[in-house]
């Protein structure tokens, strides 16, 4: 079996590709189990740390490469003949509401070229499709449904919404086999804080963990929809797994999550690694940042995914203990940050 990874630098990408190296095999469209021949990695730029030493890897990094926006490269990506493609490979959401040009250069084109370029190889992989819950905005019930309309109330969410009908009609015409996972926010990202609007989620844990003191630009009282790293590559592999006729007429899922507060989350922060970790957190209020998230919805009833057997974690204290154990080798909360 071939796979790619489009944005496969990222956080979740290269979760996904240590997963995916590990288990060796994955589900064909035929539920058969097949070795993993080759992983071709797709991403405008390197990641955090290098890739691993595998020699079922194969690297198309950076521009004239790894970059969805060149029709080139989308081409030339579909080229390489996989059976199955998870795109990953998105400008966040922060991003995209600074910079429209970008957002859609990225997020809109550059995955409708990788859609059509598949469809004029003649090929028909099955594609899974990072999607977000920021399709959902604006006047909404304090539960979302499934069958709730999409009212993406920022560029990043339209964007987004209008690849998943896309792929919808792709999958309809028979020109790929898509299926959409709408991502909750995923905590906690390692590394360095990015432009996303959801950041502060994953810093306001990150960063005083590592011995840094860290501001927070919304509110105690923001609540957001949460999943962690592992939940979300453990999704997505489930997704892949399934044949396409479970999914019916409608490609697109919300995924699974948990709504936390940010007082909420900093609280259970505090029971993991002590207060002495939670006081390096403060407070000011960015209004760019408070108004595109005040606008997301953070409540959802799954009741479709979870009938096909995705799953949320099972609260946010987990969610911390996995960051530790994940991205900080496990050290024990009295010894995280104590020489930083």
């Amino acid at each position: 079996m071939k796979i790619l990874i489009t944005g496969g630098n990222g956080f979740i990408g290269r979760r996904l590709l240590s997963t995916l190296l590990e288990r060796g095999k994955m589900v064909d469209a035929d539920n058969q189990e097949r070795e993993i021949e080759r992983i071709v990695i797709s991403d405008i730029g390197p990641g955090l740390s290098p890739l691993p030493d595998d020699p079922r890897i194969e690297e198309r990094i950076g521009p004239g490469q790894g970059d969805i926006g060149d029709l080139k490269v989308a081409a030339n990506l579909a080229e390489s003949r996989p059976d199955l493609v998870f795109h990953l490979a998105a400008v966040v959401s922060g991003e995209a509401e600074r910079d429209f040009d970008l957002g859609m250069r990225i997020n809109f084109h550059g995955s409708l070229q990788l859609l059509e370029a598949f469809r004029e190889s003649g090929q028909t992989p099955r594609l899974v499709f990072a999607g977000s819950v920021a399709a959902y905005g604006g006047e909404m019930p304090k539960t979302i449904p499934d069958s709730a309309i999409l009212t993406p109330q920022t560029s990043y969410g339209s964007q987004k919404a209008a690849i998943e009908l896309m792929l919808h009609d792709y999958s309809r015409r028979g020109f790929l086999d898509g299926r959409s996972l709408r991502l909750p926010t995923v905590v906690v990202r390692p590394g360095k804080a990015n432009a996303a609007a959801s950041s502060f989620a994953s810093a306001i844990i990150r960063e005083p963990l590592e011995g840094r003191p860290y501001t927070c630009p919304v509110s105690r009282e923001t609540r957001v929809w949460l999943l962690s790293p592992r939940q979300a590559v453990k999704n997505l592999l489930h997704a892949a797994s399934l044949p396409a006729g479970a999914f019916g007429m409608n490609r697109s899922l919300n995924l699974p999550g948990m709504t936390a507060s940010v007082d909420e989350m900093i609280d259970d922060l505090r029971a993991v690694a002590g207060s002495r970790i939670t006081d390096r957190l403060n407070f000011h209020i960015d209004p760019f940042i408070e108004r595109i998230v005040s606008g997301w919805a953070t409540e959802f009833s799954p009741e479709r995914a979870l009938k096909l057997g995705f799953s949320p974690d099972p609260d946010f204290r987990s969610v911390i203990e996995a960051f530790i154990a994940d991205d900080l080798g496990g050290q024990p909360p009295t010894s995280i940050g104590a020489n930083r």
